[in-house]
């Protein structure tokens, strides 16, 4: 019997991402700051993208209020996020003499082809001092929605439960990544353990 490494099952995952026409980006490789958790160049593009007709300035503004902290808690700031994400997000702006609020989707979900699929493996997240390196991190238009953490098949003291347990320690460490996530899973090549903020 064949006991993949944690390495190999992180390649395997990437592969099969890759096969579902995710990009896939090494993280290192991003130029960023290392506390930003949203890809702002793919957002600002996918977000230019489905929304054609809505005035620049308002296209701007809605990036504005993706990023801000609205909330004292982490569950709160993902709720928030989760409505501007099903909803849209209403900005009030001039269109001509009149005042009127535009809706600036983030996603696309008549055409799935118009959104920005990614894939970044080991990106660097520092926070109030902690630095962290989650495994995986799915992007769909560049907002973090999908973090996978896995763990080592080869060792017979660490299981899913320890990348599940490892996932609640960066809610802590590293909460702005949380802002925007989705789903949470963890694995051992054997196992997968998938939750969300709660």
């Amino acid at each position: 019997m064949n006991i993949l490494s944690e390495d190999q099952i992180e390649q395997m995952a990437l592969q099969t991402l890759q096969d579902q026409l995710y990009k896939i980006i090494n993280g290192a490789t991003i130029e960023r700051d290392y506390g930003e958790v949203v890809l702002a160049s793919r957002l600002q593009n996918a977000i230019d993208k489905i929304n054609p007709g809505i005035p620049k300035a308002i296209r701007e503004e809605a990036i504005k209020n993706i990023l801000r902290v609205h909330h004292t808690t982490l569950l709160a700031n993902n709720e928030a996020f989760h409505k501007l994400l099903t909803e849209g997000v209403d900005v009030k702006g001039r269109e001509g003499e009149q005042v009127k609020t535009f809706k600036v989707w983030l996603l696309d979900f008549i055409d799935a082809r118009n959104n920005d699929f990614v894939a970044v493996n080991q990106l660097t997240i520092i926070e109030n001092h902690n630095k962290k390196r989650p495994d995986v991190i799915i992007y769909i238009n560049g907002l973090p929605m999908v973090v996978i953490e896995i763990k080592n098949a080869t060792d017979e003291n660490t299981t899913a439960k320890n990348g599940y347990d490892q996932l609640q320690t960066y809610k802590q460490t590293i909460p702005t990544l949380f802002n925007y996530n989705c789903f949470l899973i963890a694995t051992d090549g054997w196992f997968a353990k998938a939750g969300t903020i709660t």
